[in-house]
């Protein structure tokens, strides 16, 4: 009885201290290259939604709610991808710099960790905790169809690359198409690793290249993002695949790849195009 009660007080407290931690001391020891200071003058926010072990998943807005041009900035959707996030959590300081710089004013909504479940594993997975890859979880048409069929045929079902028992399945993905209907951004910016190139899903002109990655498609997938929300949605969405995944490019480097995106967004994208329904 006495080894039962002390077991009860013990989940309690690791609970308490669960909610107590704020998103820095989750992240901080774990991105590459983002110093406790740096995390912390990104000021993310609880968003109020979970992912499926409970970890809160964090957003921050910059810039003037009024500004017409809303432009989403995802992270880390798959959770071995840690450079990825540390990109985006840098960027939240350029964005808060330099919002002069645009034509327009700029609404920015950043995600940067979209799977802490994964990120925060030991070892960090591509997958969130329920074994879903949550880049295959976005309801294209006929997911039903064709995610299974590719999962079986094309990766042999690959664990990393199962898309889930069904569309949206997953909290995380459902916070994701929740935060597209909502904010609809007029561009989707995802960050991934480690291939090094830029993809492109969508309608405008795609960029030709940010800081050293060049446009080279790789393709869309059965309940992919740039699927989803390119083709399907018809907002463009920009796909960065970082070199590594472990390691983020040099300071100077994430600093130009921030200034080209810039600037093809300001010539390229129009608050007149479509955006996320």
């Amino acid at each position: 009885m006495h080894k039962l009660w002390g077991a009860g007080l013990l989940a309690l407290a690791a609970g308490a201290q669960a909610a107590a931690m704020g998103p820095c001391d989750r992240f901080v020891g774990r991105l590459p290259n983002v110093t406790r200071a740096q995390c912390e003058a990104a000021m993310l926010k609880d968003s109020g939604a979970a992912s499926v072990q409970g970890t809160p998943l964090y957003i921050r807005d910059v810039g003037a709610r009024d500004g017409k041009l809303r432009v989403l900035v995802i992270g880390a959707i798959h959770g071995d991808e840690l450079s990825a996030a540390s990109v985006a959590l840098r960027w939240i300081h350029l964005a808060a710099d330099e919002r002069a710089d645009m034509p327009q004013p700029v609404y920015w909504r950043f995600l940067p960790v979209a799977n802490p479940d994964g990120l925060l594993g030991r070892p960090p997975r591509r997958t969130n905790a329920h074994g879903v890859d949550l880049n295959r979880n976005f309801p294209t048409p006929y997911w039903e169809r064709d995610a299974p069929v590719y999962w079986q045929q094309r990766t042999r079902k690959d664990p990393r690359r199962w898309p889930g028992p069904a569309p949206l399945s997953e909290p995380e993905t459902r916070f994701l198409q929740q935060q597209m209907a909502q904010f609809k951004p007029h561009l989707i910016v995802s960050i991934h690793a480690p291939y090094g190139v830029l993809d492109f899903d969508g309608p405008s002109v795609p960029p030709s290249r940010l800081g050293r990655l060049y446009l080279d498609r790789v393709g869309i997938f059965p309940g992919s993002l740039g699927n989803y929300g390119g083709a399907h949605q018809g907002v463009p969405v920009v796909t960065i695949e970082l070199p590594s995944a472990l390691r983020t490019p040099l300071d100077a480097e994430i600093r130009q790849m921030w200034l080209d995106l810039l600037r093809w967004t300001a010539n390229k994208i129009s608050i007149d195009g479509p955006v996320a329904r």
